[in-house]
């Protein structure tokens, strides 16, 4: 197998849920890694596993609701913790909690994360895992039989149990991501967390205490209901993944299902929510 790569760099608008769906398109694909840049990102695929027609089937290339272009590149002997340790930064929060890589230094942190960053992140990642983080750091969810929804690497169910949840449900419909949390949980010695692949149908039947979903607007709106049907009264739910303007949207959904709005974190126009039912 030749060591030879190509970059597909894709400019996407809107950014944050077009690159979102395309990359889970492409990651039907051979593609083995994506690094977010300003307007897009870069996916890398073998030069030996990809032919012309891959992306003629990647509907989101064809929809009217987004503008996409690309360029590739060939690229020769891909260093990918190279990469990597250029394109993921380790989040920091308020000196309690960080989330790094391995190939990063520990740190005197209450709470010490480690993820093997398959896929690097951007600013909107870290914006709403830090804000997440935030909320988390300051509710006592000990014994709380938690749900992290889209669970992405994992890193919220990981901190959850860190501070004493239990039992935990991590759900995510991508493949990748799936794969990773259970990798991540491992790395991280948990034994609360049980990973599924999926979405929310899969909560049919559930109950929990706490509820965390750092997703983006459109999926919180079409999956609230059912949030709100598997949550405790007097359980918590954690939201994040949209912006400022968006919050008459989620508060509206939320309130009218009987929750109350407790408390919010903004950082960069990016928002996170807390409400209780």
């Amino acid at each position: 197998m030749s060591n030879i790569y190509l970059g597909y760099s894709f400019i996407v608008e809107p950014k944050e849920l077009g690159s979102e769906i395309l990359i889970a398109e492409l990651g039907e694909k051979p593609f083995e890694s994506f690094i977010e840049t300003d307007n897009g990102f870069i996916a890398y695929i073998q030069k030996d596993l990809c032919n012309q027609d891959i992306l003629d089937d990647i509907y989101l290339l064809h929809s009217p609701e987004f503008t996409i272009s690309y360029t590739i590149e060939e690229i020769d002997q891909v260093n990918w913790n190279e990469e990597w340790e250029k394109n993921f930064e380790p989040i920091d929060v308020d000196g309690k909690c960080h989330v790094r890589a391995p190939f990063h230094p520990k740190t005197e942190a209450e709470f010490d994360i480690v993820i093997e960053p398959k896929m690097s992140f951007g600013t909107g990642h870290h914006e709403t895992t830090h804000m997440m983080i935030q909320h988390l750091l300051e509710t006592d969810v000990t014994n709380m039989k938690t749900l992290d929804m889209g669970c992405g690497t994992a890193i919220l169910a990981i901190l959850a149990e860190m501070k004493g949840a239990k039992p935990i449900d991590a759900i995510d419909i991508d493949n990748w991501c799936y794969l990773n949390s259970i990798e991540n949980a491992e790395r991280n010695n948990c034994h609360q967390i049980t990973v599924y692949e999926g979405d929310a149908e899969m909560l049919k039947g559930k109950e929990y205490d706490l509820i965390i979903a750092n997703i983006n607007r459109n999926i919180l709106l079409n999956d609230m209901q059912q949030y709100v049907d598997c949550l405790h009264k007097g359980g918590i739910l954690l939201l994040s993944g949209f912006y400022t303007e968006d919050i008459p949207f989620i508060d509206a959904s939320c309130t009218e299902k009987g929750l109350t709005y407790v408390k919010k974190f903004e950082r960069n126009n990016w928002v996170s929510l807390k409400y209780v039912n």
